[in-house]
């Protein structure tokens, strides 16, 4: 079967051994397997985000990073007052799921792919009693990268509880949930992580997790102190889990650690930059500063002259996948991940997939713009730009 390379910010394409270590032996999720295997994704969960075991804890939910999210706002909140955070999709998907559990629920939209106004934010915690910020880290509809520092100072002055969704940022960018204030924040095993879709997680503080007790529980699945009490009593999860996937996720934090996570994270970007300079090149723009992205999502300007759904089914018979832009820049960008097992081979692959595809493009309008031409060339009344237009 041939391979799709998966440029995109998840699922991605696993290494091999991940895909080996789904096919492990079945065991019982009630049995000491299975608590052998949560501890051992635990331990690997907080050495890869540097993060001190003694004060955190990291548990691991059936479901996607929705799941998650979803667990942190139906948990955290009780009848405080939360400030949701947005600039895009995720960040406004955050609120509807908000709105769902808490009467209490605020938000500030910001415009999509520009960073957070920090004056409108203190603005507005100077003028409201907010107990809980929450906001995306890595915000996908646009590659833009919003800043954890400068919320983590503006939360702590304000003594809000801070929580972050990183589901498209953890494993490609450093997260210092000390430094930064962070009470919880949510991820996803099938992105930077590299493992199969279908597990998420929730790193928190162990004071934070011990506050939730006291909460009112608003739903039962995913009610985030049931799976915190049940890793730290029991080293199992509350309710039956995808054990398969489990060994998957171990085995992609292992490979991670056997790398280096600060080895992981510069190959990351050195993927990155090779994307995006081979990009630039083709005479292509970006969406946002290169400074304010991700290490693993660009977004590309596309020309005036070129249909995204036909640039992607393009790439796509190329064996190729990559995402159209959402909501208000749908038809106007794509977008190109570079985050699992994509090798320099494979980048160099859909640069040079891209260049013979736009040339293709070029040609086509040239090709059109001579036809119209011949039609109107005798017509004084139309212009030039107007005979481009008609050809495009």
């Amino acid at each position: 079967m041939k391979k799709d390379l998966l440029f995109t910010p998840g699922p991605v394409n696993l290494a091999e051994n991940v895909r080996t270590a789904i096919g492990k032996k079945d065991i019982c999720h009630r049995e000491v397997e299975f608590d052998h295997l949560l501890r051992s994704i635990e331990t690997k969960l907080l050495q890869v985000f540097n993060i001190n075991s003694d004060n955190y804890r990291a548990v691991v939910i059936t479901g996607s990073g929705t799941a998650a999210n979803e667990s942190i706002l139906s948990s955290v909140v009780g009848d405080q007052h939360i400030l949701i955070l947005s600039n895009g999709e995720f960040g406004e998907r955050l609120n509807n799921i908000s709105n769902i559990y808490n009467k209490n629920t605020h938000h500030l939209s910001f415009p999509w792919g520009e960073s957070f106004d920090l004056k409108k934010i203190e603005a507005y915690l100077t003028q409201h009693d907010i107990d809980v910020v929450a906001m995306v880290h890595h915000e996908t509809c646009s590659g833009m990268l919003n800043s954890l520092e400068d919320m983590g100072a503006l939360t702590k002055k304000y003594d809000a509880t801070f929580v972050v969704d990183c589901v498209s940022s953890a494993g490609a960018e450093i997260i210092d949930m000390e430094k930064c204030n962070i009470a919880f924040i949510s991820s996803s095993s099938s992105k930077a992580i590299g493992s199969y879709p279908g597990l998420s997680f929730v790193i928190g503080k162990t004071a934070a997790f011990e506050k939730l007790k006291d909460l009112p529980a608003k739903t039962m699945y995913l009610n985030l102190y049931t799976f915190y009490s049940f890793i730290c009593k029991y080293s199992q999860t509350p309710n039956t889990p995808a054990v398969h996937l489990f060994y998957a996720l171990e085995q992609a934090l292992s490979n991670i650690l056997n790398k280096g996570v600060d080895n992981y994270y510069a190959d990351l970007k050195n993927k990155a930059n090779i994307l995006r300079q081979g990009i630039l090149d083709l005479g292509l723009k970006f969406l946002i500063e290169q400074k304010n992205m991700c290490s693993i999502l660009t977004t590309v300007c596309v020309p005036l002259n070129i249909n995204v759904s036909v640039l992607r089914k393009e790439l796509r018979d190329r064996s190729i996948i990559i995402y159209e832009g959402k909501g208000c820049f749908q038809g106007k960008v794509f977008q190109v991940g570079n985050i699992g097992e994509l090798s320099l081979y494979d980048i160099e692959y859909f640069l040079t997939s891209l260049k013979e595809i736009l040339h293709d493009f070029v040609q086509i309008r040239n090709n059109n713009l001579s036809a119209v031409k011949e039609i109107y060339i005798n017509d004084e009344f139309i212009t030039e730009n107007e005979i481009v237009m008609v050809a495009l």
